[in-house]
């Protein structure tokens, strides 16, 4: 499990991030202050570039950081299944419940949104990506995880007069 361990990008599949780059629309970009997402949103060269936000950094682990679900399920597999299989309330020791995170994307989120961003992309993580899909679809938490997300791709999500909507989620450009 990789959440606030700062560990770098493999950008070296410059076709897929210039496939990325093109996609994208004219838009400001923001990111996790995590190297990992920032140097992300870097390589994509935008004309207007956000602070990193550190309220868009993936989940806190604690504890469980840069362990395999193996390795905290020996220890501690109550926690963990929930964790995983009925997210909410449940947290890591010293970590964030799915329930946090969710909150803290959800305020950044609404954040840019009062800013005027009509359009933004947010260079983020996994879980981060997750919490907004769960909002934009009006699923549960475990619904959300059983989306894939793959490092580059891109997932839609809007928010109008009508509340949020989903587009794509996890295109691969």
């Amino acid at each position: 499990m990789v959440g606030w361990s700062d560990i770098p990008a493999d950008l070296s599949d410059t076709a897929a991030i210039s496939r990325l780059r093109e996609y994208l629309p004219a838009a400001p970009v923001v990111s996790s202050d995590l190297i990992r997402a920032s140097a992300t949103a870097d390589a994509l060269k935008r004309d207007v570039r956000l602070p990193h936000d550190p309220n868009l950094r993936e989940i806190n682990f604690g504890d469980w950081e840069l362990k395999t679900f193996a390795e905290v399920e020996s220890k501690d597999p109550e926690t963990i299944r929930a964790y995983w299989e009925t997210p909410g309330d449940a947290a890591p020791p010293k970590g964030e419940s799915w329930n946090t995170v969710r909150s803290r994307v959800d305020n950044a989120i609404d954040g840019y949104l009062k800013q005027g961003h009509a359009d933004l992309i947010v260079v983020a993580h996994f879980g981060v990506i997750l919490t907004q899909v769960q909002r934009a679809l009006g699923i549960d938490a475990y619904t959300a995880f059983s989306h894939r997300i793959e490092n580059l791709s891109v997932t839609v999500l809007e928010h109008g007069s009508n509340g949020w909507a989903a587009g794509h989620i996890n295109h691969i450009p």
